[in-house]
């Protein structure tokens, strides 16, 4: 009795931590435009890396993992999840996202024992490595190289509660570096899962990225300046250019996922995604999975439903998990992306668990 009024207790204040992030949102879009019929948010924060998914098995389902959240890639998609996991588990993917650049997700999973859960995680955005710098004078380049990049590393803990409930909370250290300039910010993610009472039925809910904001600094934003450039004064007096702060992309999500089995050694699950962002549209994710047996797996999905301006939409994929000995389970998964007038997105995991 006294775990169950925890547990409603929890539910509660999440609730009411959502209005508020609600009202913090609707404050900051809407508070300057009494006289526009249309406000969007796209590109006012920082770190959009942190909204690429991870896992190619959520992903071939359309994003749509926030209720189901049974394995590594918990750690992105609702940190509760991970107390689903009774094997230590690591997981390795890649993308080949957009534009050239290359996406990277490393994450384990340490079952504790009893009722907790603790998992890390890099998630890592590489845009040019070894690029040469040019110059007007040098377009050929200066003999100088520079890359660009983004990293979070995070670490999660998750508890469950009541055999229904779990919870879950993720922190996490952001990195943004260009040459020699960088921003940093601290950040968390809060996640809850719930096993209804109807069989098969699961609810989900997070709250990502709700930290500090980001902010440029380097030494190539010192540069020398002339204050009276038709007079003569000093002409290497150092000035120091500052950068704006921009948030971190805030994101909550809802989520419902329904498993049955509709045939002998089948089963089925059908999930969708609710996602409010601080920097866009509200938008729906759908997502079907069906697998045979334990080993083949097949899915597909549909992403960013109701958004008007976004390119991804359909998504396919499939996993196989063959057992390796009697301990060992090694998991592979592909998914496939559309991305309209921006080509296609494929991507690539591993799972293991032993």
């Amino acid at each position: 009795m006294k775990i169950n009024k925890t547990a409603n207790t929890l539910i509660l204040l999440l609730s009411m931590f959502c209005v508020t992030l609600f009202s913090q949102t609707d404050d900051e879009s809407f508070g300057g435009a009494n006289y526009t019929e249309e406000v969007s948010n796209v590109g006012t924060s920082a770190a959009a890396f942190l909204e690429i998914g991870v896992g190619a098995n959520s992903q071939a389902m359309g994003g749509a993992f926030t209720a189901i959240a049974n394995d590594v890639s918990a750690l992105y998609w609702n940190p509760a999840g991970i107390t689903q996991l009774k094997k230590i588990s690591i997981s390795a993917n890649y993308t080949e996202w957009l534009a050239g650049t290359a996406h990277e997700y490393f994450g384990a999973v340490i079952p504790m024992g009893g009722r907790f859960a603790v998992g890390l995680s890099m998630n890592v955005l590489n845009y040019a490595d070894k690029q040469p710098v040019r110059t007007i004078q040098l377009p050929e380049g200066t003999g100088e190289f520079y890359a660009a990049s983004d990293m979070a590393l995070a670490a999660t803990v998750a508890a469950t509660v009541t055999d229904k409930f779990s919870f879950g909370l993720t922190t996490k250290y952001i990195l943004q570096q260009l040459w020699h300039e960088s921003a940093s910010a601290f950040a968390i993610d809060v996640g809850v899962l719930y096993n209804t009472q109807i069989e098969g039925l699961r609810i989900g809910t997070t709250i990502a990225n709700y930290g500090s904001e980001l902010q440029m600094t380097g030494r190539d934003l010192r540069r020398p300046f002339d204050a009276d450039e038709t007079h003569y004064s000093n002409d290497r007096l150092n000035i120091l250019l500052e950068t704006d702060q921009f948030p971190l992309p805030l994101l909550f999500r809802f989520g419902l996922a329904y498993s049955f089995s509709p045939f002998l050694g089948q089963h089925v699950t059908l999930a969708a995604d609710l996602n409010h962002p601080s920097n866009s549209v509200e938008s729906l994710d759908l997502g079907l999975e069906w697998a045979v047996g334990s080993m083949i797996v097949a899915r597909m999905g549909y992403q960013s439903l109701f958004d008007d301006h976004t390119e991804n939409g359909l998504s396919a994929g499939f996993g196989l998990a063959p057992q390796i000995g009697n301990s060992m389970q090694v998991g592979f998964n592909y998914a496939w992306s559309a991305w309209g007038l921006l080509g296609t997105v494929q991507r690539f995991s591993i799972d293991l668990k032993f």
